[in-house]
């Protein structure tokens, strides 16, 4: 078990969403550096790239935030691309952490790599029973591989890697973009484009049947930074709130914290993705003391009114 006091600590995707959250977390446990690897400089899908990374960073613990990411649609138009460049990144970065003698590794899994069917909530142990939602299954295997990885490297080579599966996460910063973001921020983007653009209905993808849950972005990094202090087992860790909302309640509670009051428009041509997703969170309160505590809509209000601001700034 490695802390993050005095030790450097390299995080990649440490720019993004969820990785500028991690980086103001890691320097408040009091990490000696937080060095993060921008892909201008460091191009984490070849080896050459990793070990320039490594040698720069020097790091004692490494916490995998990089991914290539996006949205059912995304992830339908890029299968190939999402499966090789996660795998490999994650892939030769650990092997090549390992090499530098880095002391731990934090990877940073997915809940697509749940079967399609998993009974709810989602336990660690259910990993293996099925195929994942067709639709993601190649980005949810390829961040599979690397749990399986991990736990083979730490069974040859007592390599410290955990392994951490963060539920939807949103909040301030989070990817706006309506060719690559994910349902909250587009949907909060639908809804303050109607109402600025006067329109009277907004068109949502699939029926709204289907659930999901969501974790606020400071949560997420205060469970993972956790994780990296006080946890070094083998067993995957859903990081979640234990609980789900249907799409359907989703919009509406988005419409209304917006103030959009027009028509919902259901586009049941497109994909609902997978039925359900709800974590069972037990596993991290036991073994690291992790719990959510950021309500719902109090998240949604910080995120809306962040957005809001960004739109004003821009």
């Amino acid at each position: 078990m490695n802390g993050i006091a005095g030790r450097r600590v390299m995080v990649t995707g440490g720019g993004g969403f969820l990785g500028r959250a991690v980086v103001e977390r890691v320097a408040a446990a009091a990490a000696a550096e937080v060095f993060v690897p921008r892909s201008a400089s460091f191009d984490l899908r070849t080896g050459d790239g990793i070990d320039a990374a490594l040698e720069a960073g020097r790091p004692d613990t490494v916490i995998h935030l990089a991914a290539v990411v996006g949205g059912i649609g995304a992830n339908r138009e890029n299968p190939g691309r999402f499966f090789y460049e996660n795998a490999i990144m994650g892939i030769e970065l650990m092997e090549r952490a390992r090499l530098a003698g880095v002391a731990k590794f934090v990877q940073i899994g997915t809940v697509c790599s749940y079967p399609k069917f998993t009974p709810v909530p989602f336990h660690e142990d259910d990993l293996w029973g099925g195929y994942p939602e067709e639709t993601n299954a190649p980005y949810g295997l390829a961040k599979k591989m690397l749990l399986v990885q991990g736990q083979a490297y730490r069974a040859q080579y007592g390599f410290d890697v955990v392994h951490l599966i963060p539920v939807n996460l949103y909040g301030p910063g989070d990817n706006f973009d309506p060719g690559s973001s994910h349902v909250i921020p587009a949907l909060i983007k639908k809804c303050i484009d109607a109402i600025e653009a006067g329109d009277d209905h907004i068109d949502v993808w699939g029926t709204g049947s289907a659930s999901r849950e969501f974790l606020f972005v400071e949560d997420a990094a205060r469970g993972i930074v956790l994780a990296t202090e006080r946890y070094d087992g083998a067993d995957p860790v859903n990081l979640g709130v234990g609980h789900e909302i249907r799409i359907r309640e989703l919009v509406e509670l988005i419409a209304r914290l917006t103030g959009f009051d027009g028509e919902i428009r259901w586009d049941v041509s497109k994909p609902d993705g997978q039925p359900r997703r709800a974590l069972d969170t037990s596993r991290a309160r036991d073994a690291f003391g992790f719990e959510a505590t950021t309500s719902f809509e109090h998240g949604l209000r910080r995120t809306i009114d962040w957005y809001r601001g960004a739109r004003s700034a821009a």
